[in-house]
């Protein structure tokens, strides 16, 4: 028999006894590890952001050997869902240059923005979510939630968190889609209080020109929101609060900064 399995005669026997492979026990550890990073990051990570984490950990591990352990454990990160952009470009304010032709990689912060508003369902009424990133860290500088869509409470309050935070020290691209929000009298009256930045759009009916934008809110609502049930809009706050400000920017693996976070990058950046 030990033959045909091709296993030896000692390793037949030690199975007798129960004896676990050195194998075995290694796959226990590092399962043990995978079940904490996967607990850590709320169900988010799947198995690339896994390894990567335990990599950093200096635990060395492969992608396809976290897969296959979280596969027979069946852990799974949490699943995305379509994701639809509505943006209301139906007005008759004036539309910007597309300045940034989807360069989405600059040098250093500061030297683009890109921004989006998405609505968040809760059981006591619709909640609204403007964000603002920089291109450089992909960091989230500002954002603003409200129950409103006008321009006050939307655009122009995130864009003021996003100077405040990092104020504008050279020329700026400040990209957004078309949406009446942006194109409206009060947000580039707002604009024009910082002569550094330059706005730009996407070009009509082109979702790629703010993919960015568009991939956080697709990250936000698979990682954040789908499968939470608010109440209402103070509980949809602080779970949005959390993701942005604990988890995305301080925490968050992101595959495009070479499975770094925000707050690393940024501080990489700025040496």
């Amino acid at each position: 028999m030990c033959e045909v399995f091709q296993v030896s005669r000692s390793g037949y026997y030690d199975s007798l006894k129960g004896t676990v492979s050195k194998r075995a026990k290694e796959n226990q550890e590092l399962l043990s590890l995978i079940k904490e990073e996967h607990k850590k990051s709320k169900q988010r990570y799947g198995s690339p952001r896994i390894s990567e984490a335990l990599k950093a950990k200096e635990v060395k591990v492969s992608r396809p050997r976290v897969a296959r352990l979280m596969k027979q454990a069946q852990i799974k990160a949490r699943m995305v869902k379509s994701f639809r952009v509505c943006t209301d470009s139906k007005h008759s304010f004036a539309v910007s240059e597309n300045l940034l032709n989807r360069n989405f990689s600059p040098m250093t912060t500061g030297q683009a923005w890109v921004s989006d508003i998405t609505y968040i369902r809760t059981l006591a009424g619709w909640l609204y979510l403007t964000v603002v990133l920089d291109l450089a860290d992909r960091k989230v500088i500002g954002w603003a939630l409200s129950e409103t869509m006008r321009a006050k409470h939307t655009t122009v309050a995130a864009l003021k968190m996003a100077v405040r935070n990092r104020p504008v020290a050279q020329d700026l691209i400040f990209h957004s889609d078309r949406g009446v929000q942006y194109a409206c009298d009060e947000f580039r009256k707002e604009l024009q209080v910082y002569p550094l930045i330059r706005q730009s759009m996407s070009r009509r009916a082109n979702c790629w020109d703010n993919a960015v934008a568009e991939s956080f809110f697709k990250s936000l609502k698979t990682e954040g929101v789908y499968g939470s049930r608010f109440e209402n809009q103070r509980a949809a706050a602080v779970e949005i609060f959390e993701y942005i400000e604990i988890f995305y920017n301080r925490e968050r693996l992101h595959s495009s900064l070479g499975y770094r976070t925000p707050k690393q990058m940024e501080e990489m950046l700025n040496i």
